[in-house]
């Protein structure tokens, strides 16, 4: 029998001053990365020999930029202008080649506010491109979660977390656990205020957004409860009460996610033209360049992209 061919994965190494080149070589060197997919690599080629890549390890597309390269691990338009084109070259790739998978490394939100890139991060970059209601989910292990919203601030979430914008997103969650082998997702929707709003003492969102949006789920056929004080609803679901837990925004979930996960955490893009995850740390440009980065939580995202 013919053996099948392995995916083709493209990666991009992210911000090159940051970990980046160094956790995607590891990751590469990885026995277990190595036999799962077929890799294609995206970035700045100084940044990632000085961490260890050679040719052997996946074919490199070159990234450059004109600007002149910072003399420390700091934020700059060199290495925004580097990663955003490595991000915008994977994609296209990606979209036009079936089957095929997006991993990205850690890039800085400063540096493409630097080099002037018109978009916060890497889901509003896709969001806009390639799938309208991109939803950012995070897996580690049984342990799962989704936002409603992602990098806004705290001030503006009231204006944001709209019935609409809850609904679609509970959709598009449902359907990613589907995906993952969950053929009726049970999930738990989060509140937004300090104890549900205390009958409207600290907010009205659970009673007039959350609630209602709630309801349309459930009617829409999706197993939707809450919603519940977030405190408790970590317990709940790191307990196996619920498949999945919708967060109203980004702090709600991470904290949550990092404090229960027990295996390495895989953040994905869902809703997209084609499979997209990463690891979800940061740059740490505190310690770029000292081989002291962790690579498992990107070894997690290329296994992931490869189906594995």
């Amino acid at each position: 029998m013919k053996k099948s061919r392995k995916p083709l994965v493209f990666i991009t190494a992210g911000e090159p001053l940051g970990i980046g080149p160094e956790v995607t070589v590891k990751a590469l060197q990885n026995p277990r990365v190595q036999d799962a997919c077929r890799p294609i690599l995206i970035g700045e080629p100084d940044s990632l020999k000085e961490a260890g890549y050679t040719p052997q390890l996946a074919p490199l597309i070159v990234q450059q930029s004109l600007r002149a390269k910072p003399r420390r691990p700091e934020p700059s338009a060199w290495g925004g202008e580097i990663s955003f084109a490595a991000l915008n070259l994977a994609c296209s790739m990606a979209a036009r080649q079936q089957g095929s998978a997006v991993v990205t490394a850690p890039i800085s939100k400063q540096s493409w506010a630097k080099a002037k890139v018109p978009y916060t991060g890497h889901t509003e970059f896709l969001r806009t491109h390639y799938g309208k209601t991109a939803l950012m989910m995070f897996i580690s292990g049984p342990v799962r979660c989704a936002l409603v919203s992602e990098h806004f601030a705290i001030k503006d979430l009231h204006k944001i977390i709209t019935k609409d914008r809850i609904v679609r997103a509970g959709q598009d969650f449902a359907q990613a656990l589907c995906r993952l082998g969950i053929n009726i997702p049970h999930i738990a929707l989060c509140t937004l205020n300090p104890h549900g709003g205390d009958n409207g003492r600290f907010g009205h969102e659970e009673t007039r957004v959350i609630t209602p949006a709630r309801r349309s789920l459930c009617a829409k056929g999706i197993k939707a409860e809450g919603p519940y004080p977030v405190d408790s609803l970590w317990l709940a679901h790191a307990h196996g009460n619920f498949d999945g837990i919708l967060c109203m925004y980004h702090d709600q979930a991470l904290l949550g996610l990092k404090l229960a996960a027990r295996e390495p955490i895989v953040h994905i893009t869902a809703g997209l033209d084609f499979l997209r995850t990463s690891p979800t740390h940061g740059t740490a440009f505190d310690i770029a360049g000292q081989n002291k980065a962790d690579p498992s939580s990107m070894i997690a995202a290329i296994l992931f992209a490869a189906g594995k």
